[in-house]
């Protein structure tokens, strides 16, 4: 069958110590049967490495910052689109996730297509609200109290022993043994992403996750589990492996099914000594580590393609087990002329 040519744009190319997925979610369409994909990357910094990897995107477009209102990032969407003719949009940080879920149909009207969830599905899976997402669909998260001031610590110390995980609303999570070190990650955590911050409780085992790829119906299109076995300082897994889990799939199913998640997805996840599963975070997007599901035999990546296209896609069941995978560092060399092209012209 003839591949069928079409043009992705894609954020999330910050492959560094804290990953963005773009670079392995544009390998993954990259290695597609059906599709002959022209990239568009979209940036923010201009030292992104996703700009400088030979061969990765066709063309580099500046975003305006995080911070900026939807109006503007839409519009320098729009713009890229009448130069470029974008058939798919994929967004990755929660900031602008939110403002392209907020503007979908004006979005599908020029003819950008995207698959993300509901902004309902969005919000009720938000850290701060993680105890009622697990009642509401069956599953064990751990306790939680929401922090808006210092003065709140001594209120969670009556409801939490020591150690307890101190996390932002978006992104960043630090263990705290004590009292100063829960002051010292809210602050760090409220100064850069704001409020609440989330004290939840800790949870011994030990940490998996599975990339998930939901239909909108119901339906589980692709799911990998893997543990990681490296982890930086930042939480990110450096290495992981593909597990035999039917326990944490059929949950992974059973979420699906009654949530109707519509997009990808990350379940993090403890599981104790018991065997018991705790969900400790819900991404909203497609995980940096999605290259190990493709490696594994799931391309997630094209399937999310293929249904942002309304294309009818078959669930992928079978994986390889005892997959890994191992991520490093490699020095790029590149022209000053590169940087300065997207340092003063916002494109390449």
């Amino acid at each position: 069958m003839k591949k069928q040519h079409i043009t992705l744009a894609i954020t999330g190319l910050n492959n560094t110590d804290n990953p963005g997925p773009g670079v392995p979610f544009i390998r993954g369409v990259k290695e597609s049967t059906d599709f002959d994909v022209r990239v568009i990357g979209l940036v923010y910094e201009n030292l992104e490495p996703g700009i400088y990897l030979e061969g990765l995107c066709d063309r580099i477009f500046q975003l305006p910052g995080s911070s900026t209102n939807s109006d503007e990032l839409i519009e320098r969407i729009e713009y890229i689109h009448q130069q470029e003719n974008i058939d798919i949009l994929v967004p990755y940080f929660d900031a602008e996730l939110q403002m392209v879920m907020k503007n979908v149909e004006r979005l599908l009207k020029l003819g950008i297509h995207t698959f993300l969830p509901t902004i309902q599905q969005y919000k009720e899976r938000e850290k701060y609200r993680l105890p009622e997402f697990g009642k509401k669909y069956g599953m064990r998260v751990p306790a939680s109290f929401n922090l808006e001031t210092l003065g709140q610590i001594t209120e969670m110390e009556e409801k939490f022993d020591y150690p307890v995980m101190v996390k932002g609303p978006f992104y960043d999570a630090y263990v705290a043994t004590n009292k100063e070190q829960v002051k010292q990650a809210f602050l760090k955590i409220s100064t850069k992403w704001g409020l609440p911050v989330i004290a939840q409780e800790f949870i011994t085992g030990t940490e998996v996750n599975i990339v998930v790829l939901g239909d909108g119906e119901g339906n589980t299109i692709g799911a990998v589990p893997m543990r990681k076995q490296y982890i930086t300082d930042k939480g990110k897994a450096w290495g992981g492996i593909t597990l035999a889990d039917e326990k944490m799939m059929e949950l992974t199913r059973s979420l699906i099914r009654k949530s109707k998640w519509r997009g990808g997805m990350e379940l993090e996840l403890i599981k104790t000594g018991l065997g018991e599963y705790y969900l400790i975070e819900i991404n909203p997007r497609i995980p940096a580590w999605v290259y190990l599901a493709i490696g594994a035999g799931q391309n997630i990546p094209e399937a999310l393609l293929k249904l942002a296209l309304g294309f009818q896609v078959k669930p992928m069941i079978i994986y390889k087990i005892g997959k890994m995978f191992v991520r490093y560092s490699y020095d790029l060399i590149v022209d000053l002329e590169k940087f300065a092209a997207i340092s003063m012209n916002r494109e390449i």
